[in-house]
C-alpha cells in the first residue's frame, strides 16, 4: 500500500469517527432536550415559613402537568452575601437556577452583573403584576424579576396583652410614633412586656418610606446631611429604646422567638411576618393587626409603609431556561389556585393582580380573632408611598445605621449625619 493511500485511509477513518461522534452528540442533545426528561431546578431563597413554603407549593402545582420536574429548594439565610461572593469570583457553577432577591437590591445586582441574569420579557407574562413592583426590577428597559410578595407593614399585636394593660386594639390605629410610645409605656408598666422587638442595628427605612422619601433625591444624590425626616426617625428609635417600649434582641432567631413565646406584645413588620406568627398555633385567636405609626412632625407622613418585598430572578447559567420560564409563567404568573393555597398558611400577599379577586382574601382569619387581615393589608398596600431606592441603597442604610448608633450613644446628630453623607458620596465616586 502506498504512502498516499495510507494517508487517504487515515483521513477517511478520522472523518468517519468525527461524524460518528457528532451523531452521538446530536443524539445526546436530543435526549437532553426531551421535555419529559427528569429535570431538577435548584432554588435559593430564605424563610422556611414563607418563601421556601411558597416555592414548594408551586412545585406541587407544576408537577400535576410536569411530573418530571422537581425543585431543590434551599433555605439560604445570607443569600445576597453568598451570591455576591460567587458572582465576583465568577463561580457560576455553585449558583442556582432561580434565586430570590430583595426588591431594593435587584437593580444593583442586575447593573453590576449584567450577564448573570436572564430577562423575563417575552418569556413570562408580566402584564398582570402591580406596576410599582415591576419597576424595582427593571433595568434599561428589561425586567429581571418576577414579583412575589409585597412588603406592606402593619403593627401585629397580641390582643390579650393589650387588654391586660387596660387598652383596646383600636387605640393603636392611625397613631403617631409619639402616641405609640406613650401606649407602649402603659403596656410595659401593666404587663412587664415590651411592646415590640427588633434585631440589633438601627434601620430607619420603614419610617422614611411612610413619608415618601429616601436617602437619595430623584436624581440619585444623597440627602442625608441635615435631613429633618432622618433626624426625627432616629429620635423615635432612641425614644423606643430608652423607654423600653422596644426590646432589642441579638439575631433573627431571637426575634422570631420573642414573638412566638410571648416575650413581647407584638411587632411592626412587613406582612410577610405572618407566616412566622401563625406558626405558634397555641396563640390562635389572640392576635390582631392595625396600621403603622406615622412620624409626628413630618408633613404628609402616612400610617402606611413597606418593609422588604422580593422577586424571583433567573440565573443566566441555568441549563433549563425554557423549563424555568414555563414554571414561572404557569404558576407564579398564571395560577389563582396557587396564591389561594399559600395565602392562609404564609400570609404571602400576592402582587399578581388576578389573585386579589379571590374570595380567600376577604375571609375572616380565626388566628387574628376573625379580622379580615388580608383585605385590610391590600388596602394598606394601596396607600404605601413609593420611593426610588437607587443603586447605593445598602451603603446609605449602613452609613445612617452607624450614625444612628453613635447618636444614641451621645454623639452629635448633625456631625454624624454629615459623616454618613460623606461616606456615601465617597463610595459613589469610587
Amino acid at each position: 500500500m502506498t504512502r498516499k493511500k495510507k494517508i487517504g485511509i487515515l483521513v477517511l477513518t478520522a472523518t468517519l469517527l468525527f461524524l460518528t461522534l457528532m451523531g452521538c452528540k446530536k443524539k445526546e442533545a436530543a435526549v437532553s432536550a426531551d421535555p419529559n426528561a427528569p429535570t431538577k431546578l435548584v432554588v435559593w431563597c430564605w424563610d422556611p415559613n414563607f418563601n421556601v413554603f411558597a416555592m414548594k407549593e408551586a412545585e406541587k402545582i407544576y408537577q400535576r402537568t410536569h411530573p418530571n420536574v422537581s425543585l431543590d429548594v434551599q433555605d439560604i439565610s445570607s443569600i445576597e452575601e453568598k451570591l455576591l461572593t460567587a458572582l465576583t469570583a465568577n463561580e457560576t457553577s455553585v449558583l442556582p437556577d432561580i434565586i430570590l432577591n430583595q426588591d431594593n437590591s435587584i437593580a444593583k445586582f442586575a447593573t453590576n452583573f449584567p450577564n448573570s441574569y436572564l430577562p423575563l420579557n417575552g418569556k413570562v407574562d408580566l402584564s398582570k403584576f402591580a406596576q410599582y413592583k415591576l419597576a424595582y426590577s427593571t433595568v434599561n428597559g428589561k425586567n429581571y424579576g418576577l414579583p412575589f410578595d409585597n412588603g406592606a407593614t402593619a403593627f401585629f399585636v397580641r390582643r390579650d396583652f393589650i387588654e391586660q394593660a387596660g387598652l383596646k386594639i383600636s387605640d393603636f390605629n392611625d397613631v403617631t410614633w409619639d402616641r405609640f410610645i406613650e401606649l407602649g409605656k402603659i403596656v410595659k408598666q401593666k404587663t412587664g412586656k415590651s411592646l415590640i422587638s427588633a434585631t440589633s442595628g438601627i434601620d430607619v427605612s420603614l419610617q422614611l418610606i411612610s413619608t415618601g422619601t429616601w436617602f437619595f433625591d430623584t436624581q440619585g444624590k444623597p440627602i442625608i446631611k441635615g435631613n429633618p425626616i432622618i433626624k426625627e426617625a432616629i429620635n423615635n428609635y432612641k425614644n423606643l429604646r430608652d423607654s423600653q417600649v422596644q426590646l432589642e434582641v441579638p439575631d433573627w432567631n431571637a426575634y422570631i422567638g420573642s414573638l412566638n413565646n410571648g416575650t413581647v406584645a407584638g411587632t411592626i413588620q412587613g406582612c410577610w411576618i405572618i407566616g412566622s406568627i401563625v406558626a405558634a398555633t397555641d396563640q390562635a385567636g389572640k392576635w390582631a393587626m392595625v396600621n403603622t405609626p406615622r412620624l409626628t412632625n413630618t408633613p404628609n407622613a402616612k400610617n402606611y409603609s413597606s418593609s422588604g418585598g422580593s422577586s424571583w430572578m433567573v440565573m443566566s447559567h441555568t441549563k433549563y431556561p425554557d423549563v424555568v420560564f414555563d414554571f414561572l409563567d404557569k404558576v407564579w404568573a398564571g395560577s389563582v389556585e396557587f396564591y389561594e393555597t399559600i395565602l392562609p398558611s404564609s400570609g404571602a400577599i400576592s402582587t399578581w393582580l388576578p389573585a386579589a379577586n379571590s374570595s380567600v382574601y376577604s375571609q375572616p382569619q380565626a388566628f387574628f380573632g376573625g379580622q379580615k387581615i388580608y383585605e385590610d393589608l391590600m388596602d394598606y398596600a394601596s396607600k404605601v408611598p413609593q420611593v426610588k431606592f437607587g443603586l447605593y441603597n445598602y451603603e446609605a442604610r449602613d452609613a445612617v445605621s452607624l450614625a444612628a448608633s453613635n447618636i444614641i450613644l451621645g454623639a452629635n446628630i448633625d456631625t454624624e449625619l454629615n459623616n454618613a453623607q460623606s461616606e456615601v458620596e465617597f463610595i459613589m465616586n469610587q
